[in-house]
């Protein structure tokens, strides 16, 4: 793994084997907002007193922050939990200039423990936000919770195809209130065309720099198993 600076000034990942990023080369913190807090978080919390959010890759915690703060400023209540297999070390995470780049240096213990709270526990960030991160894979994630919106955040679908296959998006579904909403940053036409056999209604909205396009999918009012 290495840092790099993105066009935005804040920092993402970049594997060495792959040249695959954990965010956008065109902006860390711009992309996340736009995919995850825009077309998914804010929409919910105009509606909803409190959200159930699950996030499918943790990655570099910046979703969460920026959940984190959002809840904040909304005075909503938001309970995240978010899954990974592949944690990022310590060493990297204390280089991350999030906090930084959004002017909020009095979340930098909030985005500390963030990374280094205990897995499979409940964590009060603030009065609105209670954090879990769980090192387990989806296909291991078991859960009675359901959740109002899904940030689907993994690799690219041909980084990692197996997490973009309709048992994946079956299982998300299942999981999902009715009327939950999933973002995603790929709008590729064989995710959208495996989404919908899942049963998700799939619209393409705009993307954020750099990207056309994104997908934000809802399961219907209706659906049944």
């Amino acid at each position: 793994m290495r840092l790099i600076e993105t066009a935005d000034g804040s920092f993402t990942i970049e594997l060495a084997h792959s040249g695959d990023t954990y965010r956008s080369r065109h902006g860390a913190i711009s992309e996340s907002r736009h995919v995850f807090i825009s077309e998914g978080l804010r929409p919910l919390l105009s509606v909803h007193p409190k959200l159930n959010v699950l996030e499918v890759g943790f990655g570099t915690g910046l979703n969460a922050l920026l959940s984190l703060i959002e809840s904040i400023e909304a005075n909503r209540e938001v309970c995240y939990t978010t899954l990974e297999i592949a944690p990022v070390s310590p060493e990297v995470s204390e280089q991350l200039n999030y906090t930084q780049q959004l002017n909020r240096p009095d979340l930098q213990s909030s985005f500390h423990i963030i990374h280094s709270s205990p897995y499979n526990h409940y964590v009060e960030l603030s009065s609105t936000f209670l954090f879990r991160k769980m090192l387990v894979s989806l296909d291991k994630f078991e859960t009675t919770d359901r959740f109002h919106l899904v940030y689907f955040d993994p690799f690219s679908p041909s980084s990692q195809p197996e997490l973009w296959s309709l048992p994946v998006f079956e299982k998300l579904i299942r999981l999902m209130n009715p009327g939950g909403i999933l973002v995603t940053y790929s709008s590729n036409s064989s995710v959208r065309r495996t989404m919908t056999a899942a049963g998700f209604q799939v619209t393409k909205v705009p993307g954020p720099r750099g990207k056309r396009e994104m997908v934000r999918a809802i399961k219907p009012v209706n659906y049944s198993e």
